[in-house]
């Protein structure tokens, strides 16, 4: 049975612009809720607004605009986050580690009743396998990378926080239209002849459309338990390649057959670290340990948990999902 439901009249957004963000502006105000959004810059400020929220200029580190955002607002929904693969680790504690514990302390203030957290799969990356997983996995004592690091940190704040209903909901593979996360990388890697798969990509993938998400993120809000932590996906695992192919085919785009075995690409993002972390090199390695283990091995998790307790149920199939991409 699912837990009795809360209603929400008003919410604030944190990450309001980006991929998962704008999806949920569009959710929350299909709900009729009255939303704020925290926009860094002008443009994020247009972004939101287009979508029907008023925006509140500022970032993670301005207790005055995240106190005007919650301010009223019965959810917190805490989207932003430092997502990259690779940076100093210095702005990921910042953004990740230091902004939420901004936003809970923000929340808390205000006498906000629920916050909900996006977090991801990621946390528990650190080179073992993630197969079937469920809640019950502990976050590991070295996870793999900044961003899972950090991540877990994070999640950590929210699920030891008093005072309010906070809530942890992890994705994994988010995709859908509009992505402007994992597809623009994708779209560079085949564009410029440097995509390779990793062993075939002949092992499963959980999967989560964005709209998917967003249904799960409105159950955490309106249902959800102090500390809790929820999956979410598409439903049944697919093999990576597969759904990889189907999405990339979908947006024009044809990966080839180009394989590298798993020790390969490990090792070669080894090197790839060593490098870029010996050297001022710009932008990103082309591969990291992080990324190796979650595209290159099967990354499964189980979804049971929210569809018993908050209710949830898909409201896109994967296969209508992708077909509505082609458009």
């Amino acid at each position: 049975m699912s837990a009795p439901r809360r209603p929400i009249r008003s919410a604030f957004v944190t990450g309001g612009s980006g991929f998962v963000g704008r999806a949920l502006l569009r959710r929350l105000a299909a709900e009729g809720v009255e939303v704020r959004a925290l926009a860094r810059s002008p443009r994020s400020a247009e972004v939101v607004a287009a979508l029907g929220a008023e925006p509140v200029r500022g970032d993670l580190a301005d207790p005055a605009a995240l106190a005007r955002g919650c301010a009223g607002a019965d959810a917190v929904f805490h989207a932003a986050a430092k997502v990259d693969e690779w940076g100093p680790r210095e702005a990921f504690d910042r953004i990740n580690v230091e902004g939420t514990r901004h936003v809970i302390d923000a929340a808390r203030a205000a006498g906000v009743d629920a916050l909900v957290h996006v977090s991801t799969e990621a946390v528990l990356v650190d080179g073992s396998p993630l197969v079937q997983v469920d809640e019950s996995r502990p976050l590991p004592a070295r996870p793999i990378g900044e961003y899972p690091r950090t991540k877990g940190l994070a999640e950590q704040l929210v699920r030891e926080a008093t005072g309010l209903r906070a809530v942890v909901v992890r994705p994994r593979f988010v995709w859908g239209p509009d992505d402007t996360s994992v597809l623009p990388k994708l779209r560079a890697a085949v564009e410029e002849g440097r995509y390779a798969w990793i062993d075939e990509g002949a092992y499963l993938t959980s999967t989560c459309h964005v709209d998917n998400l967003c249904e799960g993120l409105w159950r955490a809000a309106t249902a959800g338990p102090p500390g809790g932590v929820y999956f979410v996906t598409d439903g049944a695992p697919i093999r990576f390649r597969v759904f990889v192919e189907r999405l990339l085919r979908a947006n024009g785009l044809e990966p080839g057959s180009r394989s590298l075995p798993f020790a390969v690409a490990r090792a070669a993002a080894r090197a790839s670290e060593a490098l870029w972390g010996a050297l001022p090199l710009p932008g990103e390695p082309p591969l990291t340990r992080t990324s190796v283990w979650l595209i290159g091995r099967e990354v499964t998790v189980s979804d049971a948990r929210i569809r018993r307790e908050l209710g949830y149920r898909p409201v896109v199939a994967r296969d209508a999902g992708l077909k509505a991409l082609t458009g």
